[in-house]
């Protein structure tokens, strides 16, 4: 075992404790979370969701890409949407790639690529997620969004925050309609 890659893949990890979700900080939401505290909602979620939803999940690939879908922002920060309207589509997932791989596979001085034995199963479900193929690729990306969709929610109970509107000002569509439910009792309950 390479000691000083497993440490490295632990420090990105680490690092999103400390990496705030941007758009809320720009909405002026005090003491927003950080990327980590995201990653345990979409976790948490995919937990309550994988038995509900009608279709069979392997919950361990579900939960591995939930735990590791934003851990490219350890490096890029999180770059929050509306930013990202003014690059290139696919920009995104390349920038985050990249930096997966740099993450994840480590070049020598002597120029060869070394890797834990995590790393390519690391590669591989963060591959899948981006995919959206598979039923747990689709089922993350819903948890992803009833995760926020909960958090603006609260930050709007809890402060009061009308800048927090945007969120909800077009109707999101999920992939499995045990989501699409809970988004749409969650917009019942902000009604005033």
């Amino acid at each position: 075992m390479d000691t000083t890659a497993v440490i490295n893949i632990l420090l990105h990890g680490n690092q999103l404790k400390r990496t705030p979700r941007t758009g809320w900080v720009q909405r002026g939401v005090p003491n927003a979370e950080d990327v980590a505290a995201h990653s345990f909602g979409v976790v948490y979620t995919i937990l309550v969701l994988a038995p509900l939803v009608k279709a069979s999940i392997n919950l361990e690939r579900a939960l591995a890409m939930a735990a590791l879908h934003d851990l490219p922002e350890s490096m890029t920060t999180d770059i929050p949407t509306p930013a990202w309207r003014f690059l290139p589509d696919s920009i995104k997932t390349e920038v985050e790639r990249a930096a997966m791989h740099e993450m994840l596979f480590s070049v020598t001085s002597t120029g060869s690529v070394t890797e834990t034995n995590i790393s390519a199963q690391f590669m591989a479900w963060w591959e899948e997620l981006h995919a959206r193929q598979t039923p747990e690729a689709l089922l993350v990306h819903d948890a992803d969004k009833i995760d926020m969709f909960l958090q603006a929610l609260l930050y709007e109970k809890q402060t009061g925050n009308q800048q927090l509107a945007e969120f909800w000002a077009k109707p999101f569509t999920f992939h499995y309609p045990e989501a699409q439910a809970i988004y749409d009792e969650l917009r019942t309950r902000r009604a005033p």
